[in-house]
């Protein structure tokens, strides 16, 4: 995926992180783009946060995997309780980005549909565009976070960064 025109480059970006239930994928998503554009002293251009497209895990905590993998990096999730994302949010966020095709279908379902080209998978603006596996089945929260931060960092690129 190629980079943003300049001619319609921001100076703020508001991007959502969504996952089935906002405990492992979209908030590991959420906290390590934060820990990045902190690092990059941007921090004050960007409103990044998660959200789930189902209702199971509302008001949980993130899940202990991710919160250990996080803290690894020095990263803390504390705080963050799962959310659902919400029709309204189509209009509060510049990018609502999915961690799999499952979650972007459902994200859509949700959203109204997505007539402004808001909608993204994850790894779409990598090099190896896939699903960003669900720890919560695999138990793998080493190649999640990898995935993650691939990710991230590509969508950074994306964005001009």
């Amino acid at each position: 995926m190629k980079k943003v025109d300049n001619k319609n480059w921001k100076t703020h970006y508001s991007i959502l992180m969504v996952c089935h239930g906002n405990i492992c994928r979209s908030p590991m998503a959420e906290f390590v783009l934060k820990d990045m554009v902190k690092k990059a002293g941007i921090a004050d251009q960007f409103e990044i946060a998660s959200a789930a497209t189902s209702t199971e895990e509302i008001g949980n905590p993130v899940h202990r995997g991710t919160r250990e993998r996080l803290g690894r990096e020095g990263i803390s999730t504390a705080g963050k309780t799962a959310v659902q994302l919400k029709k309204s949010d189509y209009d509060k966020y510049d990018y609502l980005i999915g961690m799999d095709e499952w979650n972007i279908r459902n994200m859509r379902r949700i959203l109204g549909g997505d007539p402004d080209g808001k909608v993204f998978k994850l790894l779409s603006f990598t090099d190896n565009e896939r699903d960003v596996a669900d720890p919560w089945y695999t138990g793998d929260f080493e190649a999640t976070y990898e995935d993650v931060t691939a990710g991230c960092k590509a969508l950074l690129n994306y964005l001009g960064y």
